[in-house]
């Protein structure tokens, strides 16, 4: 498979023949596999002694002549707490259950749950990072995953010979230039406040995932409107970010460390 190298531009410089791993099989199920296996999440949980915070707990005893006793009162055996107290007398409120007010949750969530202890073996993650690069040259895969696309993508993979010293401004035209108007939409990162309830429940804001640019190791690009990975760090997490197909921009010492990393694949 070949492709062009584009300046920023947007016109051709030379054409190169392409690595075969970017035409190879696209496994999604492999892909999703690894997605998986790699998710990360904060592990929390409320604290252990939450809604048990007070004196004189335990359950109601319905015997006679005990201390805590509600034999005869038409009382439910709950834990209680004292609310109000005259002598001898004690007004006992439910505590602790989840029904009562300021009890605990009844199954709040468990750290043990939520760290991520699944793994995967290194054929498949292998396969699956191919799969992901090779996605991100696949036309049809790339107008699959975004909805706004409607015909096949004719000029992907998308390569650039440098990006040296470029201003945002540069950086800004140059990406218009090479992948077009509509492209160029998607390719930015956008920020929107979430409707509904999300607004309330820590997810207040969400965002598309915007364009991945995969430089060479000795390249450096300072630009906030897009991801930006190093070619020998680049991973699957960051090709299928939503799935694969991911739009991408390789600058061409990028395609030649790559090669060097996957050397006979």
């Amino acid at each position: 498979m070949k492709t062009q190298i584009l300046n920023l531009e947007g016109k051709k410089v030379k054409e190169i023949e392409m690595p075969k791993y970017f035409s190879s099989e696209i496994r999604k199920d492999i892909v999703a596999k690894v997605l998986e296996t790699k998710k990360k999440q904060q592990p929390y949980a409320p604290n252990l002694m939450a809604g048990k915070q007070h004196t004189a707990k335990g359950k109601m005893v319905h015997r006679r002549h005990v201390w805590r006793s509600g034999y005869g009162r038409g009382q439910s055996r709950v834990p209680r707490k004292i609310f109000s107290r005259k002598g001898s007398q004690f007004n006992l409120e439910a505590a602790e259950v989840p029904f009562a007010r300021g009890g605990m949750r009844a199954h709040p969530p468990k750290v043990i749950h939520i760290i991520n202890t699944k793994k995967i073996n290194k054929k498949e993650l292998e396969m699956a990072l191919l799969s992901a690069l090779s996605a991100t040259a696949n036309g049809k895969e790339i107008a699959k995953r975004y909805e706004t696309i409607k015909d096949d993508v004719k000029n992907a993979p998308f390569v650039v010979d440098k990006f040296d010293k470029t201003k945002t401004k540069e950086i800004l035209a140059g990406l218009k230039n090479i992948l077009g108007k509509n492209l160029f939409e998607l390719a930015i990162k956008k920020k929107s406040i979430r409707a509904g309830r999300g607004t309330m429940r820590g997810r207040k804001y969400k965002s598309n995932a915007g364009l991945l640019i995969v430089i060479g190791n000795g390249e450096t690009l300072k630009f906030n409107g897009v991801d930006v990975k190093k070619a020998n760090s680049v991973g699957v997490p960051d090709l299928a970010k939503g799935g694969v197909g991911r739009l991408t921009l390789y600058t061409e010492s990028a395609i030649n460390e790559l090669n060097e990393r996957f050397k006979g694949k």
